[in-house]
């Protein structure tokens, strides 16, 4: 007797491998969402679907699984920094989606507005406090209110994740000649 081992797909909807493939060519950066409970461990996980929401109110998203191990901390919490990756940081990538202490051996340090932790090297940090939160079918979308952000001072490449690999950003156009259309 054969058991499934995947849910039956809905009639005439792309399977979840099909969807992953063909979303996987839509390049996106990666930041790492972390949170700290007063009196508890810090927490935070891998995240490459962090986006500006709204100018006004200073708005931001991402999506997390329902199955995530940190989400619970980080919506007890109430707030979260997000902490934009930069090219070079994949260990660290890789450390927050991987189980285990993930904040074993990072650097880090509580944010000045909400105590989140802010980590070295990231690219830019937005810290936030946790706005809403809305069903998004296997996942979570988080939105929060921005209440400080800022980049990194030697401004390096962002890390950029297509096609299952991470990649570099490379300039297509000489500085200030792309147009609008």
């Amino acid at each position: 007797m054969r058991v499934p081992t995947e849910q039956p797909r809905e009639a005439g909807l792309p399977d979840p491998a099909r969807l992953r493939h063909v979303l996987g060519h839509f390049c996106t950066g990666i930041a790492v969402v972390t949170a700290q409970e007063d009196g508890r461990p810090p927490v935070g996980f891998t995240c490459q679907s962090f986006v500006s929401l709204s100018l006004r109110p200073p708005l931001v998203s991402f999506s997390v699984s329902r199955s995530s191990k940190s989400w619970p901390g980080i919506q007890r919490a109430g707030r979260f920094c997000a902490n934009i990756l930069a090219a070079g940081q994949e260990p660290l990538c890789g450390r927050f989606a991987a189980d285990g202490d993930r904040f074993a051996g990072a650097e880090w340090w509580e944010s000045a507005a909400t105590g989140s932790p802010r980590l070295a090297g990231a690219l830019a940090w937005v810290d936030c406090t946790l706005e809403a939160v809305y069903p998004g079918g296997d996942h979570r979308i988080a939105v929060g209110r921005v209440q400080d952000l800022g980049v990194s001072a030697d401004g390096p490449d962002p890390l950029l994740f297509y096609q299952a690999r991470f990649h570099r950003a490379a300039p297509t156009t000489p500085s200030g000649s792309a147009t609008t259309p």
